[in-house]
């Protein structure tokens, strides 16, 4: 299974994406075709040892900035490396795609290039968030902010079927992210999408508080992109901030010192748990293909891990099974008067 590497879309491209690249066929032995200006991108892996790695380089002339508009990545730079990895998986010479660029125009480009899953009209964004029980996915954090209660409940139906098939739980518990519990909470659009969901045949909990997250309460928290980017960027910034706190506090006395010396290894696991890199990017649901988006900033070990579990998603079939479970369930989901009639509005 080869993944094809957008090379040219993070902050720090393409220098974070190629190390990355390299280590993630060092350690994993995973095949991978770099996709950017084959001259910059000649230059970046001269200064690395891949000797014996299977590392390939397709040229794309174009580069879709983070400020440029997503249909740019569609209409007007057509030779844009983000659109050219998705051509590689598109002609079967990639089974994947890892990106940390533009991830409007990275979704954009999928949409159009591989299409989406039959019955979904916007693909979403899922990211996964550690928790005290576990781990909550949490969809939509950044494809859509501006969403219809459909929408909603199609990342709500996507997010069950990933909770079930990919992270293991086999009854996912349901939340729509809200302003309260009750059920006068909220605002027109989730009292709407709330409504459905009560009458569709998931574990649905009902509505669920920002804080409710990271509790473990529910396997799949369903809210618009606009709210979910903002819920992963503070969280994001939460822990940065955090980490940082501890440290100040560590090194003002000798005894701070030395209690950090004896709790060290729990320290450690906790900065595991909460560095996002460790989950290296987030999967967009609901294309006919697998395709990772990454943090712009992400570092090394993101993109590492991301084209790890992109391969590892590929290698499985889990699309496929998501395709399918999708389509199926999605077929018996929809004929529900309540929700037809949101559907037709």
């Amino acid at each position: 299974m080869r993944v094809a590497v957008d090379a040219m879309g993070g902050d720090n491209a393409p220098v974070i994406e190629v190390e990355g690249a390299v280590a993630a066929a060092r350690e994993y032995g995973i095949p991978i075709t770099l996709v950017g200006d084959t001259d910059r991108l000649r230059q970046e892996l001269a200064k690395h040892n891949i000797q014996g790695l299977d590392i390939a380089i397709q040229h794309a002339s174009e580069v879709v900035g983070m400020h440029d508009a997503a249909s740019d990545a569609v209409r007007r730079k057509k030779d844009s490396s983000i659109r050219v990895a998705y051509e590689l998986v598109k002609g079967g010479a990639a089974d994947a795609v890892v990106s940390a660029g533009n991830s409007g125009a990275t979704m954009a480009a999928g949409m159009f290039v591989l299409k989406r899953i039959k019955g979904i009209d916007r693909p979403a964004i899922a990211q996964i968030f550690p928790t005290l029980r576990g781990k909550t996915l949490v969809l939509d954090v950044g494809g859509n902010v501006d969403c219809k209660p459909i929408h909603l409940v199609q990342f709500a139906i996507m997010g069950e079927v990933y909770a079930r098939h990919v992270m293991g739980v086999e009854r996912p518990k349901l939340g729509l992210l809200s302003n309260g519990e009750e059920d006068s909470k909220g605002n027109e659009l989730t009292r709407e999408t709330h409504s459905i969901l009560k009458d569709i045949s998931f574990n649905y909990h009902g509505y669920v508080e920002g804080r409710d997250i990271f509790n473990g309460m529910v396997d799949v928290v369903v809210c618009d992109g606009f709210v979910g980017n903002v819920v992963l960027k503070l969280s994001e910034g939460l822990a940065e901030a955090i980490g940082k706190m501890l440290k100040e506090e560590i090194v003002k006395s000798v005894v701070s010192k030395l209690g950090y010396f004896l709790v060290r290894k729990a320290f450690k696991n906790f900065k595991k748990k909460v560095d996002y890199a460790e989950y290296g990017g987030a999967p967009l649901l609901g294309i006919n293909g697998v395709a990772m988006i990454c943090h712009g900033g992400s570092n090394v070990k993101a993109i590492k891990n991301a084209i790890h579990f992109a391969h590892e998603y590929a290698r499985k079939g889990v699309n496929q099974r998501l395709v399918e479970k999708l389509e199926s369930d999605f077929v018996a989901y929809m004929q529900r008067d309540s929700v037809k009639d949101v559907a037709a509005g």
